[in-house]
């Protein structure tokens, strides 16, 4: 099984649970890797037979700015499970990042895996 991925898409947000951050986007990065077997394509040359990492950005994006969860974790889930659904994406390791929600740290956030891990990386 081959990785795909995608670092630091950066997506305004409703992320929080204190008063300010209920009224003020932040801003979250998402870092991707997401399992999918690049064979069919690397023969082809042709988009249809791989994942398409534009339509998977599009996707979070839609649906990271629309979003207004108050804990990292909840989003984090819920942007795995697109992933992993609609996608049809076997196996995911996504990273939120928070960005500077603690002082003094260049970033907070959460690593989750989802789904079946391939058995060669």
């Amino acid at each position: 099984m081959d990785i795909i991925f995608l670092n630091d898409l950066k997506i305004e947000t409703i992320i929080g649970i204190y008063d300010w951050e209920r009224e003020t986007k932040q801003t979250i990065s998402l870092d991707l890797e997401m399992a999918s077997d690049i064979s069919k394509a690397a023969a082809t040359d042709d988009i249809e037979n791989t994942l398409d990492y534009k339509a998977v950005s599009k996707r979070l994006i839609s649906f990271v700015e629309a979003s207004e969860f108050l804990l990292v974790e909840r989003l984090a889930e819920e942007c795995a499970q697109i992933i992993l659904t609609e996608f049809e994406v076997p196996w995911v390791r996504l990273k939120l990042n928070k960005g500077e929600a603690v002082r003094g740290a260049s970033g907070v956030g959460i690593l989750i895996e989802r789904g079946v891990k391939p058995a060669v990386l």
